[in-house]
């Protein structure tokens, strides 16, 4: 580039006109950097806008929103001027499954106020833990409510957690359950400490089905697999993991470690897991 143009190519970035492409082989970061709010449910129980203003503060710039906790006692309405307040994104929220059931239409329209893109079922009752039959019932009815969703323009997702892995007649659940999904109306949110924790492996599951997934849940895991650990402090490689998401850049990743036991231990955990995220060059 002659020096003429690089003057001028870098006058326009600094007036906001273009951005930089990234060379070929470049070390990329996570842009876009979530915070699941069970990770911090002690904050937000404590006081939902104060814990939204600090988790700002910190970094994130979108939020999973826990409706399975009744928004921590607050309206839609009341969350989502909270949102724009601090300048947050709420991409997606977590509910029970039992709202695909009754009042769909009405929670397809809550998720339009709160500017879900995706409703997540974060699990099913025990019951799916005896026959294959329930997941494949779960999948149709997921199928159902997706197509519903769809032409309101919103997804219905799935959340993995880590007994999904464990077999049932010879067959893992979790698989027996995505090959039934509809993914024209249909997607999933890949948990991959939940994964691990389960004996399964996040990285062949994306090369398995790397259509399929559109959101995540980053966490990690100890060495025995036994619990969750802070990002980078545990088994599992987030760079590698990163790298081979395609379109990542379109897919919501969220923070969770799930260990704290108070506000402040919520809160430190996900300044710490922030900027492992935000360092990290992958």
């Amino acid at each position: 580039m002659k020096r003429r143009d690089f003057i001028q190519t870098m006058s326009a970035v600094a007036a906001g006109g273009i951005a930089i492409p990234r060379s070929p082989g470049a070390a990329k970061k996570l842009d876009r950097i979530g915070l699941e709010t069970y990770a911090v449910r002690h904050a937000m129980a404590e006081n939902p806008e104060r814990a939204l203003a600090a988790i700002r503060a910190i970094g994130y710039t979108d939020v999973e929103l826990l409706w399975s906790f009744n928004l921590f006692d607050r309206t839609p309405a009341q969350v989502a001027q909270t949102l724009r307040n601090e300048g947050l994104r709420a991409p997606s929220c977590h509910m029970s499954p039992v709202t695909i059931f009754v009042g769909w239409e009405r929670s397809l329209e809550k998720a339009k106020i709160l500017g879900h893109q995706y409703l997540i079922v974060p699990d099913f009752d025990d019951w799916t833990k005896q026959t294959l039959d329930d997941w494949t019932e779960w999948a149709d009815r997921f199928n159902t409510a997706g197509a519903v969703a769809r032409k309101a323009g919103i997804w219905l997702a799935f959340h993995n957690e880590s007994y999904h892995q464990k077999p049932i007649d010879g067959q893992i659940p979790y698989d027996v359950f995505i090959n039934r999904l509809d993914p024209s109306v249909t997607r999933l949110q890949l948990d991959v400490g939940n994964m691990l924790i389960g004996g399964g492996d996040p990285m062949a599951y994306l090369q398995k089905y790397p259509d399929r997934f559109w959101s995540f849940h980053l966490k990690d895991a100890v060495a025995d697999r036994s619990h969750d650990a802070g990002l980078g402090k545990g088994i599992f490689d987030f760079k590698k993991f990163l790298a081979a998401v395609p379109a990542l850049d379109q897919k919501p990743a969220y923070v969770e470690q799930e260990g704290a036991r108070d506000a402040a231990g919520d809160l430190a955990d996900a300044r710490a897991n922030f900027e492992y995220l935000h360092n990290l060059d992958f």
